[in-house]
């Protein structure tokens, strides 16, 4: 482990921590000191990523929870406090894009990414501020994504989603920044190599035509993102970081 960790001694919650972005910043945030609480779906990728943090010399443990549940979430957040007393950090990373024509009409996938992505932060939002309203500090991360600045064909309703949470995140600024000395962060980025498609083969064999002469984010990147707001100084507050490809052309 490296000697600066400017996150020693405290408790972080990473949300879909089995793979990609939530795998690497789980990894960033116990490498600069942080106790993380990794949490996602798939026991078994949680346990490998706490195996090999530990064996890095940091510390995590693995909860195993649907965000779009609210009783999974209210468990992981009770479990992390009865065992550490604290959470300083959480990163809101769970995610799902269903790409498509809006003309496909199909409901079940615009229903999943409203559950996840808008639903499942804000269940974690529910269960995690009052305990950071109590203690006087926090700071909440969310992952968005460039389509909550501009959404793009097949992606609208995902788009809907990251716009919301832009909007949620600055409101919350406003509502528990001064007030409660809880920051809040929107990480925003463009395309990166992730299994966020990895369901919809089609897709995915089209994006990465796309992109085969073209270099994409890594999650590491989005990771040094989020490292770089939660090791901020108190008194400066990373309201939002867009992170995009140098040869992304939209």
């Amino acid at each position: 482990m490296p000697e600066a960790q400017p996150l020693i001694g405290k408790v972080a919650i990473v949300t879909g921590a089995s793979a990609g972005i939530g795998q690497a910043t789980s990894r960033s945030l116990a490498a600069a000191g942080a106790h993380v609480v990794v949490t996602a779906r798939r026991l078994d990728r949680l346990e490998d990523l706490v195996s090999e943090i530990r064996a890095r010399g940091g510390s995590a443990v693995a909860r195993t929870a649907n965000a779009a549940d609210l009783g999974d979430v209210r468990a992981v957040v009770e479990d992390t406090l009865a065992q550490d007393g604290r959470i300083e950090i959480l990163v809101n990373n769970a995610g799902v894009m269903k790409v498509a024509p809006i003309t496909d009409n199909d409901v079940d996938d615009w229903t999943t990414m409203v559950d996840v992505n808008i639903k499942g932060v804000l269940h974690f939002l529910s269960a995690v501020m009052p305990h950071m309203v109590e203690q006087g500090s926090g700071h909440i991360v969310s992952v968005g994504s460039l389509a909550g600045r501009r959404p793009f064909p097949g992606g609208s309703v995902y788009a809907a989603t990251k716009f919301a949470i832009r909007a949620l995140s600055w409101g919350l600024h406003l509502e528990l920044g001064a007030a409660h000395d809880i920051r809040i962060t929107d990480i925003q980025p463009g395309y990166v190599a992730t299994e966020l498609l990895a369901d919809q083969p089609d897709t995915l064999a089209a994006w990465s035509e796309a992109w085969s002469d073209r270099r994409t984010l890594q999650p590491e990147d989005v990771a040094r993102a989020v490292e770089f707001a939660v090791t901020s100084p108190d008194h400066v507050s990373v309201s939002e970081v867009l992170i995009r490809p140098t040869d992304q052309p939209t």
